[in-house]
């Protein structure tokens, strides 16, 4: 029974001292490293600086080697776009034109009704039951009325055609005016012997990278077939960059002519050029699609179509 009992307050006792272990048991303290979240800090900035130093470094690289955003071309391009002026009261006036002419030919019959009604409703105004006496004068000055209008319609109309016709004299002097300034400063000789490939204005092109609007005359040619000048004058430009490869723009007056896609340039800026001397060769250098010579006129950067200066055929 003793031994039984002091195994009871040995066992109690080492509970005891197991429980007061665990009381004085050091706790683990986990420290928080905030130098970490610094690096991070850091690491951040240090990539944002490096995106920017790349940025700059492109900017530059591209400013250095894109010569053609600078080049006297596309400038002149830029200013022929800018020069080009746009009248919208014409083109508003051509709109409702053909609104109008649009509604009256899908609708005849309705326009035709809505006359009949205003005829009708205006000879029930003017007639009067209780002046049958005067009815023939009524009439008489009904027919007047009818005349005077009909008049007027008339008198409407042709104003509007002669409004239409003079806007389009207007557009029509403007180019007559250009290629008359144009014969007046120079004479014009053919360019190259070859066949027209593709005429001044609007095309359809069998390929994307062709432009719609034709700004000049393409002759075809043997790659290496001489170009001679069709004109006195300087050479302005010299250059090989754009769609036009290697090109001449030749200036006489307000009047400059364009040589394109050649395939070697006999002449260089500032020279002064007379009338049928070689200044190029055909080729296919830039935006092209073969060998030929687009021929290009201009009188203070308005294009016109040279076939309308000299004969091309």
């Amino acid at each position: 029974m003793e031994r039984t009992m002091e195994e009871k307050i040995r066992r109690a006792e080492e509970i005891y001292a197991r429980r007061r272990e665990g009381e004085i048991r050091p706790q683990t303290t986990v420290s928080i490293n905030n130098n970490s979240k610094k690096d991070i800090k850091l690491l951040k900035k240090m990539i944002i600086q490096i995106i920017i130093c790349i940025l700059i470094y492109l900017s530059i690289y591209t400013i250095q080697n894109s010569e053609y955003i600078f080049s006297q071309d596309f400038i002149q391009k830029v200013k022929e776009i800018l020069t080009y002026d746009t009248n919208f009261n014409e083109l508003y006036q051509n709109t409702k034109n053909k609104i109008t002419e649009w509604i009256t030919l899908i609708n005849p019959e309705k326009n035709t009704e809505n006359e009949e009604n205003t005829e009708n409703k205006e000879n029930q105004e003017n007639t009067n039951p209780n002046e049958q006496a005067i009815g023939g004068a009524e009439n008489s000055e009904e027919n007047i009325e009818v005349e005077n209008q009909g008049d007027t319609e008339e008198n409407s109309g042709s104003q509007e055609v002669t409004n239409s016709n003079y806007e389009n004299q207007t557009e029509v002097t403007q180019e007559e005016q250009d290629i008359e300034n144009i014969k007046k400063t120079a004479s014009f000789i053919k360019p190259v012997q070859g066949t027209i490939t593709s005429k001044y204005g609007l095309r359809d092109p069998s390929t994307t990278t062709v432009p719609k609007n034709h700004t000049g005359t393409d002759i075809a040619a043997n790659t290496g077939t001489k170009i001679i000048s069709a004109t006195d004058g300087e050479v302005v430009l010299s250059s090989e960059e754009g769609d036009y490869g290697k090109h001449l723009k030749i200036q006489i007056g307000e009047v400059s002519v364009i040589y394109a896609h050649c395939n070697n340039l006999y002449v260089k800026q500032g020279d002064k050029i007379t009338q049928g001397q070689e200044i190029a060769e055909v080729g296919s250098t830039g935006n092209s699609t073969g060998p030929h010579l687009h021929f290009e006129i201009r009188y203070q950067e308005r294009t016109i179509d040279p076939e309308k200066i000299l004969e091309l055929q």
